[in-house]
């Protein structure tokens, strides 16, 4: 058996407006155990056993692909994330890296943190699971950080570290499928969003603020915590990814104070990775 692990990530900037993403990589991880032979073979899904398995079968055969090497007919995986999935936390793109690095690593192939994301993205596009590729989500799990990219030709614009944050998210019961979005509001919000963009590397508390009204205003979504939160002291909060899920941070040490004080429920409490941070 082999294991690899990704980590979790927010959005700074939603990239289905305009092909352009930035993330904030967070410590919420997702573990994938792979083992060669057994009986057929099968994908668990432990922390939501009724998810689609296709994306996590496409990233194993992706990753045989890669290595040049025939995928046996059985074989056994195992993931275990802390992210929930279908909530804009970037749940997919963590799961993509974490396979694909337990394959390569039960095969024994050494290769870059770039090639694992350009492979998973690939396969989140065969899946449909995304709507944009999903590459500064991706990046965004592997490196932790905060970095933008560009979605239309996946190329890294800037990657750069981060102080740590405590952060609150805030995860809605309900999930919204990639498939279902309109894409026509989103993409008529690029030219709001560019301020956003334009100030990501050099402050992007207020960017990712900026961003969660934009998307919340273009998707229909509710942006009321985000605003509740930022009276409450929060240094930036919005829409994550596609929604519904909010992201909060806050100064480091001060969710516990923060909950308690507004009574905040349905929330996971992590903290900023920094760049290339492993527990």
């Amino acid at each position: 058996m082999a294991t690899g692990i990704s980590w979790g990530a927010v959005s700074v900037i939603n990239a289905m407006p305009g092909g352009v993403g930035a993330t904030m990589g967070t410590m919420l991880t997702t573990r994938s155990d792979f083992t060669p032979g057994g009986e057929g073979r099968k994908v668990e899904i432990v922390n939501d056993p009724g998810e689609s398995t296709l994306l996590a079968e496409l990233c194993v055969s992706a990753a045989y692909r890669a290595v040049g090497t025939e995928e046996p007919e059985c074989w056994h995986l195992r993931t275990l994330s802390e992210t929930p999935p279908s909530r804009g936390l970037k749940s997919s793109s963590s799961a993509c890296n974490s396979i694909i690095t337990a394959v390569f690593a039960e095969l024994g192939f050494v290769t870059d943190p770039l090639t694992v994301i350009k492979i998973g993205v690939e396969c989140a596009r065969a899946a449909k699971v995304t709507r944009t590729g999903s590459f500064d989500d991706a990046c965004g799990c592997q490196y932790g950080g905060l970095v933008m990219t560009d979605n239309k030709t996946d190329s890294i614009i800037f990657i750069e570290d981060i102080p740590k944050y405590d952060v609150v998210l805030h995860i809605p019961d309900r999930k919204i499928r990639k498939e279902t979005i309109d894409l026509g509001p989103l993409r008529r919000a690029a030219e709001a969003q560019k301020g956003a963009i334009a100030i990501a590397r050099t402050d992007p508390l207020t960017a990712m603020t900026l961003n969660g009204r934009i998307i919340a205003e273009a998707s229909g979504l509710d942006n009321s915590v985000a605003e509740m939160s930022l009276k409450a002291g929060a240094l930036g909060a919005g829409i994550s990814g596609s929604g519904p899920s909010t992201a909060i941070l806050l100064k480091r040490g001060t969710a516990g104070s923060f909950l308690r004080d507004t009574g905040l429920e349905h929330v996971i409490v992590t903290e900023t990775r920094r760049l290339n941070e492993v527990r």
